[in-house]
């Protein structure tokens, strides 16, 4: 369980958009890790369909990770 969450942290960090200026902050990667398990986990380690999931799921997410998806173009 552990694994998945750190995994899923790392996912979050590499699941935003490649166009953006500067990647996430740890507090943005804080703010979506648990969004990423919860709603996009067979996705971990496949950072374009992430991006995709998060944001296909963006009326779902907790107002925090809402927030960075959409900052970062979702």
């Amino acid at each position: 369980m552990k694994i998945s969450v750190l995994a899923a942290l790392l996912l979050a960090a590499t699941a935003l958009p490649a166009a953006a200026q500067s990647g996430p902050t740890l507090q943005e990667q804080m703010a979506c890790r648990g969004d990423a398990s919860k709603f996009c986990a067979e996705h971990v380690g496949k950072p374009p369909q992430m991006n995709a999931c998060l944001r296909e799921n963006k009326s779902k997410l907790s107002d925090g990770c809402r927030k960075v998806v959409e900052s970062h173009g979702g």
